[in-house]
C-alpha cells in the first residue's frame, strides 16, 4: 500500500517495538504532522475471545466523560408526545410512519436509532436494513426505552456503545486529537475500565491480547495492555 510523505514522517517517530503507556502515546499523537482537519482518535482492543460463543460477546455502552466530540445524528421512532420529548432532548429527528417509510425507501443518515417499546413491532421488519450498519434499536444498549429523554440526553453528551466484531477486535472511538491530554486520557480509562469488566467468566486465557491507538490517518501507536489491568 501507498503511504502518503505525512503518515511515514509519522511512523518515523515511533518504536514500532515498544509498547507505549497511554500517555506517551497520546504525546506521540500531539507531536505528529497534522491534517487541516480534526482527526478522531481511535482505540482498537484485540480480545482473546471467540464471538461465535454467545457467552464471548462482548458488548456494552459507557458515557465518556468528555463526550466524543462529533456531532451524533439521532433518530428517535416514537409516537406523539414521546417523539416532542425526543426533539425537546435535542433529536436531530423524530416520529413514526415518516421516518419508518424513509428507512424502507433506504435512508440512514443518522449514527444512532433510538426507539420506543411500542415501536419495536415495525422497527425489527427493517432488520436487513439497519442491521448491516449498526443502526438497530436494542435494550442492551439503552436505544429501546420509554424515557427517549433521558437516552438522547446521554447519547448527546458521549454515551457510546462498543462490540467486538467477528475477528475478536472492539474498535471505538475515544475523542478528537483537538481534545486536551487529559480529556482523550480520562475517555480512554472510562472503555477500558468497561471493557476489562466486561470479561467473561467462562473465558480462558489471555483476555487483553493487544491494544493499539490511533488517528484518522495516523498509523498505529501499540499500548502496554498490562498498564489497564493493573
Amino acid at each position: 500500500m501507498k503511504r502518503s510523505r505525512r503518515y511515514l514522517d509519522n511512523l518515523s517517530k515511533y518504536d514500532l517495538e515498544k509498547n507505549y503507556s497511554i500517555e506517551e502515546a497520546l504525546d506521540l499523537l500531539s507531536n505528529s504532522t497534522n491534517t487541516k482537519f480534526d482527526q478522531t482518535v481511535d482505540l482498537s482492543i484485540n480480545l482473546g475471545v471467540d464471538p461465535r460463543h454467545a457467552d464471548q460477546v462482548i458488548r456494552g455502552t459507557v458515557s465518556l466523560p468528555h463526550g466524543t466530540g462529533k456531532n451524533v445524528k439521532v433518530l428517535v421512532i416514537a409516537k406523539g408526545d414521546k417523539a416532542d420529548e425526543a426533539l425537546s432532548a435535542g433529536a436531530d429527528y423524530a416520529g413514526d410512519k415518516e421516518y419508518l417509510d424513509k428507512i424502507k425507501g433506504g435512508w440512514t443518515d443518522v449514527d444512532i436509532i433510538i426507539s420506543t417499546p411500542d415501536m419495536m413491532v415495525e422497527v425489527g421488519k427493517l432488520g436487513r436494513i439497519l442491521g448491516p450498519k449498526k443502526l438497530m434499536p436494542n435494550p442492551k444498549s439503552g436505544t429501546v426505552t420509554p424515557d427517549v429523554k433521558n437516552a438522547v440526553t446521554e447519547v448527546k453528551k458521549g454515551k457510546i456503545e462498543y462490540r467486538v466484531d467477528k475477528t475478536g477486535i472492539v474498535h471505538t472511538i475515544i475523542g478528537k486529537s483537538s481534545f486536551d491530554k487529559s480529556k482523550l486520557l480520562d475517555n480512554c480509562n472510562a472503555i477500558m475500565s468497561s471493557i476489562i469488566k466486561a470479561k467473561p467468566n467462562s473465558l480462558k486465557g489471555v483476555y487483553l491480547k493487544k491494544v493499539t491507538l490511533s488517528s484518522t490517518m495516523g498509523p498505529g501507536i501499540r499500548l502496554d495492555k498490562n498498564s489497564f489491568t493493573n
